[in-house]
Formats: structure tokens, sequence, C-alpha cells
């Protein structure tokens, strides 16, 4: 089954999120409309930074792994230009 691996950002509050899902659409409303609770919801709204189809979860959850990392985040950083 196909997976995602996403980077949300949130201008508002400078903060990064990293994820990974089935169904990258529906995931990316739950963090900005739907959830209630939990960890995204403090730093609404949220904008997709960056996705990359991965074959499976396992793949999706290595590179999650790697973007959480220190050069992961200078990655993601660098997609903001800075």
């Amino acid at each position: 089954m196909p997976h995602w691996v996403y980077a949300l950002y949130s201008p508002a509050h400078d903060k990064l999120y990293v994820g990974e899902t089935s169904d990258l659409e529906d995931r990316f409303r739950s963090h900005n409309e739907l959830a209630t609770k939990g960890w995204t919801v403090r730093y609404r709204p949220w904008v997709l930074l960056h996705s990359e189809p991965c074959a499976d979860r396992v793949e999706a959850r290595r590179r999650e792994k790697q973007l959480k990392s220190g050069s992961g985040r200078r990655f993601l950083r660098s997609l903001l230009g800075r």
C-alpha cells in the first residue's frame, strides 16, 4: 500500500512537523481542521511544505526518521529559504 512522508510548516509559529500516512489529503485536513487534541492543534494553521511518496509504510517510517534528524531539518528549513 502506498504511503507518504510529509512535512508541515506553521508560519504563525515557525514550527515544523514531520509525519507519515497512507492518505495525505485526509491527514492534512485532520491536522488543520478535524483534530481536537495533540501537538499540531496548538500551532494551526499548517501549510504542506514537502511530501514524498513511498512504496510502503516501512520506507515511509525510515524517511520520516531521516527528516526528523538534524540533516533532515536543515533540508526542510532550506525549502523555506533559511
